[in-house]
């Protein structure tokens, strides 16, 4: 797979200390983004720890022969158990943990896996499309049709996780394969974000330009203009080509 992609980051106009994290793999196989709970300390250092887990798990077993699904899984079980045992000597930090997205590209296949609702989005032509599920109340109400989108954008519960990694409960990961093609644009993005801009936003900023850089900047900006309450973190990863490479 080749492709171009940009990460960028802001604290927003509220939070005084930045606790999301990503991770950009110089030669285009994985992509992470994670947004930490806990307190300044606690959130700060849960996503650096599933950034810095997922991507040396990653590196050291890419070319082992385990299959994409188990090994993008077992990364997020590193991380997981990685922030467990930093809560157990840092007892000052017991509450702290972490959502995730991760969006692997390996052996022609593209992956994605996350905790939480950091979002991956999929840009095709002018349409968006939201490819993960956030892992909140609200969002399993919205399934049961016990609320509308218009509601969940407003109620007080949706911010409450029901998964997110750093706890021993955490559940069986969920690891999906996405379809991609030339052309196609994978947003990556923390809540920070999506709190600010809907759908229709965040497409007409994406259209607004064909250079990646641009289009994270003005995001960012849009999301800040918007209240910028959070912190904000973009990853764009553009497809080129579908390749042989592994």
């Amino acid at each position: 797979m080749k492709c171009r992609f940009v990460g960028r980051t802001d604290p927003g106009l509220v939070r005084s200390v930045n606790q999301d994290d990503y991770h950009l793999d110089p030669d285009g196989r994985f992509f992470i983004v994670a947004d930490g709970m806990g307190g300044h300390a606690g959130g700060q250092e849960a996503s650096q720890i599933a950034k810095e887990t997922i991507q040396a798990y990653l590196k050291q077993h890419w070319q082992s022969e385990v299959e994409s699904e188990q090994l993008l899984e077992q990364a997020l079980y590193e991380a997981n158990q990685a922030i467990v045992e930093d809560q157990k000597n840092h007892p000052e930090r017991s509450d702290m943990g972490t959502t995730v997205v991760v969006v692997m590209f390996r052996l022609q296949h593209s992956w994605f896996a996350h905790v939480g609702d950091s979002r991956l989005y999929r840009f095709r032509g002018s349409k968006l499309e939201q490819i993960t599920e956030d892992h909140t109340w609200v969002a399993k109400a919205m399934k049961a049709g016990d609320i509308t989108l218009e509601q969940a954008r407003m109620h007080p519960w949706r911010h409450v996780l029901s998964q997110c990694l750093g706890r021993r409960d955490l559940p069986k990961v969920d690891v999906q394969q996405m379809e991609v093609q030339p052309g196609d644009r994978l947003l990556i993005c923390t809540d920070g974000l999506t709190e600010e801009l809907n759908d229709a936003l965040i497409t007409s900023d994406l259209e607004s330009s064909s250079k990646n850089e641009e289009v994270a900047v003005n995001l960012i900006e849009a999301a800040k203009e918007k209240g910028g309450r959070d912190n904000i973190t973009v990853v764009i990863v553009e497809i080129d080509e579908m390749s042989l490479e592994g």
